[in-house]
């Protein structure tokens, strides 16, 4: 099947020019965006011939948004979270950054691109200069790369452990607008920090059949040698935005990555994971959910492509469907030839509670080593099995009830692993209020 570049109005090489312009960026940068705007340009949409049926963008209307074109900066401000090390704060405007003791006296550096580099720990991010830390192939990671209006860089240095999590807020912006930026974490050798992105509401009563925003990012991660990175996000944006979002990671040796992501709103959710095991002994486990209402649809995909030797990858998506929703759960585990002694496993299940939900999952396989310690895969997708709620209902529990409780255990993985007590909560919350809706259509 033949898939279509992109075509975006507002992506040329003059805008990313006049991008780079008005950033005041450097030589290397603006080439890098002007090949980013060749490539998406040119490459097709959905690089993956296995994955092609599934891409559905119908509901995102890019003729209707531009960016701003204004460089967001990054100042200080805004009021820390209880338990956290860190707060970033960022909008359509610019970004607020704020850093507890813990923080400030470890050296964590939160800046843009250009100030980090030029930091104490330029030599930490130095290798962000390359710009190669998202997928060749992919247009959507490159639109980012072109359009970007915040470069953010969270740099820990080498042997800095931080207890407490860096909190990241995001805000979709203003109607018919594109938010388009990068975010750039760097942990070096021996560092372990801990990251939760929180994507917030601005408007619960939006109408996505009257505005519609755009949110385009990644977050482009690099481990140094014995590193340790949890990252948790939860995704609640409002139901007219559009949100694109790629995550790459690079794992040097020994190095431990830890992913728990959670998608509920947004009109469409489109994201992209990226595990590189590149060092001998690196790992990474990753839970991801999406719980979709209404007609929201979720393109959950991931890549791990074990290199180096003895790696580890532990990968988990779930969704949940009701009314008309849709999920599309994709993952692709590569085996290199180098790669001898991996173990890797990809798991993808999906759990309907209405007759017009649907869901796909498609993990597959590439394995170009046979001395491996597994390689497997498995998925499903179906209804809430009536044997348990039977069980359940025998115990005395009524039927609602027993759903219910099968669906948050269902998608508790993720909700265990958010760091901030009060986020998970909140999650939790959101989950159940999820639940009127879902008997509705249901009983419908």
């Amino acid at each position: 099947m033949s898939v279509p570049v992109l075509g975006l109005p507002f992506l040329s090489e003059e805008a990313a020019r006049a991008a780079s312009i008005a950033a005041r960026e450097p030589t290397w940068r603006r080439d890098a965006r002007l090949d980013a705007v060749t490539r998406v340009m040119t490459l097709p949409a959905e690089p993956n011939q296995l994955f092609t049926p599934y891409l559905d963008l119908r509901a995102v209307r890019f003729g209707a948004v531009a960016p701003s074109g204004e460089t967001r900066r990054m100042v200080d401000g805004g009021t820390l979270p209880e338990g956290a090390s860190a707060l970033v704060d960022v909008d359509a405007t610019g970004a607020r950054r704020v850093l507890g003791s813990d923080a400030t006296a470890a050296g964590l550096v939160v800046a843009d691109l250009a100030s980090a580099l030029a930091s104490a720990v330029g030599a930490l991010v130095e290798p962000l200069e390359a710009d190669d830390t998202l997928p060749a192939a992919d247009p959507f990671g490159h639109v980012a790369r072109a359009m970007s209006t915040l470069d953010m860089v969270i740099a820990v240095p080498a042997g800095v452990r931080l207890e407490r999590p860096i909190v990241v807020r995001w805000h979709a912006g203003r109607d018919g607008t594109a938010s388009i930026g990068r975010t750039f974490v760097v942990l070096g050798e021996g560092a372990s920090a801990r990251i939760l992105e929180e994507h917030l509401p601005d408007d619960p009563a939006a109408d996505p059949g009257t505005t519609q925003r755009l949110w385009w990012d990644t977050l482009e991660v690099i481990l140094g040698d014995g590193a340790a990175l949890e990252v948790a996000a939860l995704q609640d944006f409002d139901p007219d935005v559009i949100a694109f979002v790629n995550r790459h990671a690079t794992l040097g040796q020994d190095a431990q990555l830890h992913w728990a992501l959670a998608s509920l709103g947004a009109q469409l959710h489109r994201s992209r994971i990226d595990n590189r095991l590149v060092g001998r002994g690196s790992s990474v486990q990753q839970v991801e959910i999406g719980f979709g209402q209404g007609s929201q649809l979720f393109d959950l995909t991931s890549y791990t492509r074990h290199i180096g030797t003895d790696t580890t990858g532990d990968l988990l998506s779930k969704g949940v469907f009701t009314d008309r929703s849709r999920g599309y759960i994709k993952g692709l585990i590569e085996i290199a030839r180098s790669a001898t002694g991996t173990d890797s496993y990809l798991g993808e299940f999906g759990m309907l509670l209405t007759r017009r939900s649907r869901s796909v999952t498609i993990p597959s396989l590439e394995i170009d080593q046979p001395n491996v310690r597994r390689a497997a895969h498995s998925s499903s997708v179906g209804p809430i099995d009536e044997a348990q709620v039977f069980y359940l209902m025998s115990r005395g529990v009524d039927r609602d009830t027993a759903r219910r409780m099968i669906v948050l255990a269902f998608l508790e993985p993720v909700v265990a692993r958010i760091p901030l007590p009060e986020a998970q909560e909140r999650l939790r919350g959101l989950l159940e209020a999820r639940w009127p809706s879902a008997d509705a259509a249901v009983a419908a």
